[in-house]
């Protein structure tokens, strides 16, 4: 976020509805972005048997941390009663007493909201972070392991994060901060603040990271390297990929927390550079396979989109489309790394979030307009990125580490392999996303019979014909 909430104390009580409105819309757009922006993205980047288990891991992310959240997930990132990486998870346990009037700018009047409008649009944070890991294990996993793994990472890696970052943590801008420690600090706030407007570090580097650590726990999927394992319905990942785009001004406009100027140089930001990565990743998969794909449009959208995350409140429209561009085509040479060091990140979480969230954090050390090193700010802003971006890779890769090898050792992570090869779907949710056996519909009364289960010696025909 761009500003610390505080409570109301001496700004006059009255509530500003246009801020109010803004943020409980801009939450709604946040929600959007899980189901069905990301789910759509997801399931049409997956296989045909295995559709609606990925897309059943995105709402289980939503009802699995929207309860969480409210228990104790606010409360542990944004209470005020500090207990050093975290607040105290009983201070406002299910959002007990909540201000009536919270303030993001200090004047009197303008800005105030409810504290529940803020805890909306944090929920819904925590919700897409938790749903962007499961791409990076999809088509492979037990569907139990991973609505167990969900309210364990949130708590533990999630809330933490939020609150070192955004919460007047060791990450963020107070005065006894990392940053406020190495470089001073006036009146309690840093000199020199971290820049993370809306969660370059919190959500993108904390999922991307934790993408890793899954795929390399859980292992690759049956055939992979081998077999292509294309996605089934392109259709599905650009209607996903828009809606993301779509929903992403509520996440990025939305954090500034008041319908004012600087969420105006927000919007445009996002959108310039999100077009910018769209075109730097076709212009990359032009010159190295000859052909400009959809999906990699799709793809280089949402580079775009994770990019100008936590820099779009800092650069200016030019800043942003050199930065679009550049995370565009990384991400595009990124998401080749999985073959090469022969790790399984299905959906290329870790080549899109975590490599174009880490461009995204250290780049407004380079190009914020009034800090930036290119614009004659010194190193001072670029070290403080580096230090938190490094910061929340190593907490969110140990503690996910943790957390995988508790749970394969417990419940276990993988399906079999005659299941994955079969598809998921069926066995996990006993649905399959498209009938085709029945597209006569029910003849007699009778439905049509169940198709029978294939298994790993005929793994190379279902694999090749779901394609």
């Amino acid at each position: 976020m761009s500003t610390t909430l505080v409570p109301m104390a001496a700004a006059a009580e009255t509530l500003d509805y246009a801020s109010t409105g803004f943020v409980i819309i801009c939450a709604s757009l946040v929600l959007l972005m899980t189901t069905p922006g990301l789910a759509l993205f997801y399931g049409g980047l997956t296989r045909a048997t295995s559709v609606l288990n990925m897309m059943m891991m995105s709402f289980g992310a939503m009802g699995v941390v929207g309860v969480v959240y409210i228990l104790w997930g606010y409360s542990m990132s944004f209470g005020t009663e500090n207990l050093g990486v975290i607040a105290n998870p009983f201070q406002k346990f299910g959002l007990a007493d909540m201000e009536p009037i919270y303030n993001s700018f200090g004047y009197e009047g303008y800005g105030n909201i409810p504290e529940l409008a803020f805890v909306a649009f944090q929920l819904t944070f925590a919700v897409i972070t938790v749903a962007l890991i499961s791409g990076a294990v999809a088509d492979r996993v037990k569907f139990s392991t991973w609505l167990v793994f969900a309210p364990i990472w949130v708590t533990f890696a999630y809330f933490p994060i939020a609150h070192m970052v955004w919460g007047g943590g060791i990450l963020g801008a107070a005065g006894d901060s990392i940053s406020g420690v190495l470089f001073g600090a006036t009146d309690g706030v840093a000199d020199v603040a971290p820049i993370d407007f809306a969660g370059g570090t919190v959500v993108h580097i904390n999922a991307g990271m934790a993408g890793l650590v899954l795929a390399l726990v859980v292992g690759t999927r049956v055939g992979f390297g081998k077999i292509p394992m294309r996605p089934h319905n392109v259709p599905l990942v650009m209607i996903g990929a828009g809606l993301l785009w779509f929903g992403w001004f509520g996440f990025n406009a939305g954090s500034e927390l008041a319908p004012d100027g600087t969420a105006a140089l927000v919007w445009v930001n996002t959108t310039a550079a999100t077009c910018a990565a769209m075109i730097g990743w076709l212009l990359v998969e032009k010159r190295r396979d000859g052909h400009a794909t959809s999906v990699g449009a799709a793809s280089g959208v949402v580079a775009g989109l994770v990019a100008i995350t936590p820099a779009c409140g800092a650069l200016s429209p030019v800043g942003s489309i050199i930065l679009g561009v550049v995370a565009g085509g990384l991400s595009a040479l990124a998401v080749g790394l999985k073959y090469r060091f022969g790790f399984d990140d299905s959906l290329d979480v870790v080549g899109v979030h975590l490599v174009a969230g880490l461009w995204g954090t250290i780049g407004a050390g380079l190009l914020a307009t009034s800090t930036g090193l290119f614009y004659g700010g010194g190193i001072r802003q670029t070290v403080v990125q580096v230090i938190v971006a490094l910061a929340t890779v190593v907490i969110s890769g140990v503690v996910t580490l943790v957390i995988a090898l508790a749970l394969k050792a417990t419940m276990g992570w993988r399906v079999s392999e005659d299941v994955e090869v079969s598809g998921i779907d069926q066995d996990e949710h006993a649905e399959s996303a498209y009938e085709l056996a029945t597209r006569g519909g029910r003849i007699g009364g009778a439905s049509a019979p169940p198709r029978p289960r294939t298994t790993v010696s005929d793994q190379s025909h279902d694999l090749e014909g779901a394609q």
